[in-house]
């Protein structure tokens, strides 16, 4: 298919990373299905901007954790537009810093379920319709990871960091397992990147606090992640699979 017929399916996109995405995506005149948990008309608003930059897109509610309305996800991106050609699992959580021994299971449940089993289920869903084995058109997957998952994240998610390593896991296996199968599978790693997650985890200024310290001295912008995926996405990346790329201003 032509760059400009691409259909993407992007999860959490109406916000943050996931909205620059989108909009990334619209801007190169690609079909984006915006996918959100609760927050209709943040995922509107990413429609709209989606559109004025030159792109098709609609809402899907679909809360990623839930499996059932995963698979409702992708039925209604097929009945939308079709055959897919990419992925962006994006959709993510993180909880309140704290310490590793004051943690407690239901937490640990909660961030693995969206995390990790949420994504995969996603993936599969996505993969099973791109892979030429099955009659798909052969495609890219990109995968959210965080540069949390090899610095470890102490005293703050600890937690958190062990479910986004195994998203770098992920993004080194099936990448090698699905690329003779036409799909790709890369992975990006954001480091210090000016979005609301820092306030979910309790933080709301740790952007701007870490900003000195870093090798660029500036925290990140959603629209330079954006970038990186849209590239993995696009043909410009196609003899790139298994790669996770960081994008973290030398973090």
């Amino acid at each position: 298919m032509s760059a400009a017929s691409k259909h993407i399916v992007v999860t959490g996109a109406s916000r943050g990373i996931g909205r620059a995405v989108a909009v990334a995506c619209g801007a190169r005149g690609w079909r984006v299905v915006v996918n959100y948990a609760r927050d209709a008309e943040a995922a509107q608003d990413t429609v709209r901007a989606a559109i004025a930059a030159g792109g098709q897109a609609l809402a899907v509610q679909a809360d990623v954790s839930d499996e059932a309305q995963t698979r409702a996800l992708f039925a209604a991106a097929d009945a939308a537009y079709g055959p897919l050609d990419g992925f962006v699992a994006n959709a993510g959580i993180v909880a309140p810093v704290g310490r590793f021994l004051d943690m407690d299971a239901a937490r640990w449940r909660r961030l693995f379920e969206v995390n990790v089993v949420g994504l995969m289920v996603s993936t599969q869903e996505a993969a099973r319709r791109m892979v030429l084995s099955r009659g798909g058109p052969g495609g890219s997957v990109v995968l959210i990871s965080s540069a949390a998952a090899r610095l470890g994240s102490p005293d703050m998610y600890v937690d958190y960091a062990a479910s986004k390593g195994a998203v770098d896991t992920l993004t080194l296996g099936l990448g090698r397992e699905l690329c003779a199968d036409g799909v790709r599978v890369n992975g990006v790693r954001p480091g210090i990147i000016d979005t609301d997650i820092h306030a979910a985890a309790g933080e709301p200024d740790r952007a701007a606090r870490m900003a000195p310290g870093l090798p660029m001295r500036r925290a990140g912008r959603a629209e330079e992640v954006a970038e990186a995926v849209a590239f993995l996405l696009s043909d410009a990346s196609s003899y790139m699979t298994g790669a996770i790329l960081d994008v973290t201003g030398g973090r």
